[in-house]
């Protein structure tokens, strides 16, 4: 049986994929999550999962918040605003067969006041007609002075990936700004984008904004990607792209704003799985998102990943522990050894390059500026942070 993480949320049964929504409130931070409780594989009839938690670390499963039904025959992707720090309005995919790749943008209204149950409302915004969209999905919506933003991931049939946008001064009538960004999949320098960006997310960091992206293309999900540029008045100009997540696991990164309105993000974990144990999926340790004086992205744990930090020996991976520690590459390897003295895998650096060899598994690379890396061992889970990138 796979050993649970402790520091990695898990759902108790089920299948979990996007994290959505995070938000603090009176104390307490909601995830909230893409649910499929009664297997351990996708399927397209997804739920919203809650989870809740005092410090992004010890969560507590809640009730569903959305099902299939009265219309849908899947609740996607989304996000969630608060209006006034309590009351909040819910933006997810609506999805119908046969096309499930034309969502349909669609609210939902908590029930009561500890968001245990929502009661879905109308839809507020459909694919565009006239723009040749062939897929459409994962609504992100936030404040942008005297009103409401939002964006929706697209791909266009000639390849074009978009980020379509729509103002609202209600969020309940939502106008069409045109594309707040766009990319071919032809383009492959400096990042290749692929031609659908899933999960669009727009958040500013220092005197910049990062559009950060999951990039998908024919069928395949790769990998998150993000923009560094700036924005004004439902415009992005993005200065460079950059790739944010190495190896099979991560996608879907989801932002959030921390209880001292710190940006972050937090992502899905593929291959993260106990079937016969009923549970497959995890979702990242919360990280923090910065820019170096050079304007590159930087990401790293957020600060109370640290606080929960644990001794042990830098090499082993102790049962029944999390391990949080730093490593200088300049020594050349590390091998990361199991309970019983097993070589799990081994991580090399050298020419500027991390390489991480799982055994049984795998081999993956990610760029290294230099500098100490830093790694989570817990459980099943590996997440290693260095130049920016995870």
């Amino acid at each position: 049986m796979t050993k649970r993480p402790l520091l990695h949320f898990t759902a108790a049964a089920g299948c979990i994929n996007d994290p959505l929504a995070l938000t603090w409130r009176d104390g307490t931070y909601h995830l909230f999550f893409q649910y499929v409780p009664a297997t351990t594989v996708w399927a397209f009839g997804c739920h919203w999962g809650h989870a809740t938690s005092p410090d992004l670390l010890r969560w507590t499963e809640q009730p569903v918040a959305l099902s299939p039904g009265d219309g849908d025959d899947g609740c996607w992707s989304g996000s969630l605003v608060t209006l006034d720090g309590r009351d909040a309005v819910l933006f997810y995919t609506s999805v119908r067969g046969p096309d499930l790749d034309l969502g349909r943008v669609r609210r939902a209204r908590p029930a009561d006041q500890a968001w245990r149950h929502w009661i879905k409302e109308g839809v507020v915004v459909e694919a565009p007609r006239d723009e040749g969209v062939i897929r459409f999905r994962d609504p992100f919506v936030f404040r942008d002075r005297d009103a409401w933003r939002m964006l929706v991931g697209a791909t266009r049939a000639d390849g074009t990936a978009v980020a379509f946008g729509y103002r609202s001064t209600d969020l309940l009538d939502w106008r069409s700004t045109g594309p707040l960004a766009q990319r071919s999949g032809s383009i492959t320098e400096p990042v290749w984008t692929g031609t659908l960006w899933e999960c669009v997310q727009l958040l500013p960091v220092d005197d910049r904004h990062l559009l950060v992206v999951s990039v998908y293309d024919a069928g395949v999900l790769h990998y998150v990607a993000c923009a560094v540029g700036t924005y004004a008045e439902g415009a992005f100009q993005p200065e460079n792209w950059f790739r944010l997540t190495y190896g099979a696991a991560l996608y879907a990164t989801s932002a959030y704003r921390d209880d001292r309105g710190r940006p972050g993000l937090v992502g899905w974990l593929r291959g993260v799985a106990d079937p016969g144990g009923g549970w497959t999926g995890a979702i990242t340790a919360p990280a923090l998102v910065g820019l170096d004086e050079r304007h590159h992205p930087l990401v790293r744990p957020h600060p109370n990943v640290a606080a929960r930090r644990r001794d042990a020996q830098p090499a082993r991976w102790p049962a029944g522990a999390a391990v949080d520690l730093e490593w200088s590459p300049r020594h050349g390897s590390l091998s990361i050894v199991d309970g019983q003295d097993r070589a799990v895998a081994e991580i090399r650096a050298s020419d500027g390059m991390l390489t991480l060899v799982v055994d049984g598994v795998g081999t993956w690379d990610m760029p290294w500026p230099g500098g100490e890396v830093r790694l989570l061992l817990d459980g099943p889970v590996l997440e290693i942070f260095g130049g920016g990138a995870l």
